[in-house]
This record gives C-alpha cells, sequence and structure tokens, in this order.
C-alpha cells in the first residue's frame, strides 16, 4: 500500500479544517496510509532567510521518497492527469511527498532540491485551504484510478 506524506509547516488552528482533513483521512485509509507531517513555523527567528532556513532542513528531513513541492510556479496538472502521476508513482514507489511550505514560502535548496512541483493556479490560497485542497485531489485521483463515479 502506497503512503503518502504531507508535509506542511504549522498546524491546523480552526475545527472546520481539522474536520476537513480528518474527513479526507478516513476516505483515503482505504487507498493508502496517510501522513500529515506539521512541523513548526520558526517565526520567532526574525529575519526571514533563517526562518527559511530553518524550517527548509526540517522539511528536506520529513520527506520521503518521490516529493512533490505544492508551488505556484509548479506544474499545473487536471485531475485526470494528477490521478495518472499517483497511479505511476504508487507503481514504482511505496512513498509519495507533498510539501507545503510556510507563509514565507520555502527556502532556495529546498526548491532546488524538490524539483518535482504542483500548483494549483497562478492564485494564492491559504495553506491551511491548500491542504485541504490536496487532500481531496489526492482522493479524486484514487476514486479516478479505482474507477468509482466521484469525478464527473
Amino acid at each position: 500500500m502506497l503512503t503518502i506524506n504531507i508535509v506542511c509547516v504549522g498546524n491546523l488552528k480552526e475545527k472546520f479544517w481539522k474536520d476537513a482533513q480528518e474527513e479526507y483521512k478516513k476516505r483515503l485509509s482505504r487507498f493508502c496510509s496517510l501522513n500529515i507531517v506539521e512541523l513548526k513555523e520558526e517565526n520567532q527567528l526574525g529575519q526571514v532567510d533563517k526562518i527559511l532556513e530553518v524550517e527548509g532542513e526540517a522539511i528536506l528531513k520529513a520527506v520521503k521518497g518521490k516529493t512533490y513541492l505544492l508551488a505556484i510556479e509548479g506544474e499545473q496538472y487536471s485531475s485526470e492527469q494528477f490521478a495518472k502521476e499517483i497511479e505511476k508513482i504508487s507503481n514504482q514507489s511505496s512513498q509519495l511527498s507533498f510539501v507545503i511550505g510556510s507563509s514565507h514560502g520555502v527556502s532556495k535548496q529546498v526548491k532546488q532540491k524538490l524539483s518535482s512541483k504542483i500548483s494549483f493556479g497562478k492564485l494564492t490560497f491559504p495553506h491551511n485551504l491548500a491542504r485541504v485542497m490536496l487532500l481531496e485531489q489526492i482522493y479524486r485521483a484514487f476514486m479516478i484510478n479505482s474507477g468509482a463515479k466521484y469525478h464527473k
């Protein structure tokens, strides 16, 4: 079974985000093992470069297997293309990771090491919403790949 790791800087504070995350974790449990890794935001360090450096080190330690960075400059996939990508990876590896950086983004080192990037478009979304959107798209991908009627 494929293990999917979602590595996020920061945590969900509001109940509605937590509820949405838990719903998708429950739905995904029949398709994969899902780990949500919440890394500490380093805002107390003051300087953005230092914040990104420390957060970046933690990100790189946390990722496993094929890894995608969610970034505005990333490749845009249709849901069907995303489903094919997940299917391809699940046939090649047992681990897949997605990274959502902090409100400051991610360090240059993370961007260089994680060359595979996904974008939800040119719009900027709150990181909590991006996490829920990612979970929904992962679920949609599994539903597409299983031939279920969820995706229209």
